[in-house]
C-alpha cells in the first residue's frame, strides 16, 4: 500500500542502501532524473557525484549521523547532458536506508524571473510615456518659436540656425518615438517563423560577409499568429547586435545560429500555454557583461559606444505585443537569446489587439 501510495506522489523519491545505491524510485524520480529504475538499480546515480562529489559526501553525512538534511537549489547533472536545479531533502530510515526527496525548482525560478522580467518592462513603459509626454511638449513650441523666427528673418545666416533647431528637435522626437516602440495595432495574420529568419538572415548577409550563419529549423513548427514586420524587427534589432559584437571583437571563426524550438506545456510569466514557439539567436562573442545584464532590456543602455540602447527594449516590447517574452543567457564563447511567443493564442485573438508597447 505505502509502495503504491510513493508511485502516485507527484514528488521525485529515491531509496538508496548504505553503499549510496538505489533499492528504488518512483515514477516521478524516473522522469526528473531521466533514467529508468532498472537501469540504476543496484548502482549509483550519475547526478549524485556531480558538483565535485559534495552531494554524495552531504548523504554519505546524513546517513552516518543518522540526520535528516536539506539543500536548496541544488545543481544536477543529468545523464543526458542537461543540468537541473532542484531542492532535496536526505531522510535516514536506518542505518543502511536512505530516502531522498526532490523537487524541481527550474520552473518555479523561471516563473520569478520572468514575472520580474515583465514587471521590469512595465516599469519602463510607464516611465518612457511620463518622459515622452514632458519631453515632446516643449519640443513642439521650440519647434514652432523657431520657425516663426525664421520667417521674420531676412538674415540668411542666421536662419540656418534656426532650421538647426528644427532639425534637432525633429531628431529628439523621433528619437522619443523609437524609446516608445511600436505603437500600432497588431495584424493578426499566420506567420512563418522560418520565413522571418530567412528575411532577417538575408538582410544581414547583405551587410557581412565574416559571420557564418546556421540554421537550425523544426520543420513542424506551426505558425505564429501575430504581426510579421514587427516580427521581423525584433528577430533583426536581436541578430544586429549580435553580428555587431562578432565583428567589433575580432571573433575568430564567427558564427551565428539560427534556432528554433516548439516548446510544450511551458510557462511564460504566471500563464502555462500548450505550445511556444523558441527562436533562439546564439553567437560565439564575448559574451555580455555582468554589469549589463540585468538592465539589458532598459532603454538606451548599450555595451557599445555607438549603439542607442533601443533596438532590445523595442524587441522585448514587441514580443510582449505577441503575448511573449525575450529570455538571455550569456557566458564568453556563448550568448544566447530565446524570443519566446505562444503558439496557442488564436483562441485568445482579440488579446492581440489590445496591448501597446
Amino acid at each position: 500500500m505505502y509502495q503504491r501510495l510513493l508511485e502516485h506522489l507527484t514528488t521525485a523519491v529515491v531509496l538508496l542502501d548504505g553503499s549510496l545505491h538505489v533499492i528504488w524510485m518512483n515514477p516521478s524520480a524516473e522522469a526528473l532524473l531521466g533514467i529508468s529504475r532498472a537501469r540504476v538499480e543496484q548502482s549509483r546515480i550519475d547526478c549524485l557525484e556531480g558538483d565535485d562529489g559534495v552531494i554524495s559526501a552531504m548523504l554519505a553525512k546524513a546517513l552516518e549521523e543518522q540526520h535528516p538534511y536539506t539543500q536548496r537549489e541544488a545543481c544536477l547533472v543529468l545523464a543526458s547532458g542537461e543540468s537541473i536545479t532542484v531542492d532535496y531533502t536526505a531522510t535516514p530510515l536506518s542505518e543502511q536506508e536512505l530516502l531522498l526527496e526532490f523537487e524541481a525548482r527550474d520552473r518555479l525560478m523561471r516563473i520569478s524571473r520572468e514575472e520580474a522580467l515583465i514587471a521590469r518592462q512595465e516599469m519602463v513603459k510607464v516611465l518612457t510615456r511620463g518622459l515622452a509626454h514632458e519631453v515632446k511638449n516643449p519640443l513642439g513650441g521650440i519647434r514652432g518659436a523657431a520657425q516663426l523666427l525664421e520667417r521674420e528673418m531676412d538674415d540668411e545666416n542666421l536662419s540656418e540656425f534656426t532650421r538647426i533647431i528644427v532639425g534637432e528637435a525633429d531628431r529628439l522626437r523621433d528619437l522619443v518615438d523609437r524609446m516608445l516602440g511600436p505603437n500600432k495595432l497588431l495584424a493578426h495574420t499566420p506567420v512563418n517563423a522560418h520565413a522571418v529568419l530567412e528575411r532577417v538572415r538575408m538582410l544581414l548577409t547583405a551587410e557581412t560577409s565574416n559571420v557564418t550563419f546556421i540554421r537550425d529549423y523544426d520543420p513542424s513548427l506551426p505558425d505564429i499568429i501575430g504581426d510579421e514586420s514587427q516580427l521581423i524587427q525584433a528577430v533583426l534589432n536581436v541578430a544586429r547586435n549580435a553580428v555587431q559584437a562578432l565583428e567589433e571583437n575580432d571573433i575568430s571563426s564567427p558564427t551565428l545560429t539560427l534556432k528554433t524550438r516548439a516548446r510544450r506545456q511551458f510557462t511564460l510569466g504566471a500563464e502555462r500555454h500548450r505550445l511556444v514557439c523558441e527562436i533562439a539567436i546564439i553567437d560565439n562573442g564575448p559574451g555580455i557583461p555582468e554589469s549589463l545584464r540585468e538592465s539589458l532590456f532598459y532603454p538606451m543602455i548599450s555595451g557599445r559606444a555607438e549603439g542607442s540602447g533601443l533596438g532590445l527594449s523595442i524587441s522585448q516590447s514587441i514580443l510582449h505585443q505577441h503575448q511573449g517574452l525575450i529570455e538571455c543567457d550569456s557566458l564568453p564563447g556563448h550568448t544566447e537569446f530565446r524570443l519566446l511567443v505562444p503558439l496557442d493564442i488564436a483562441d485568445k485573438g482579440h488579446q492581440l489587439n489590445g496591448g501597446h508597447a
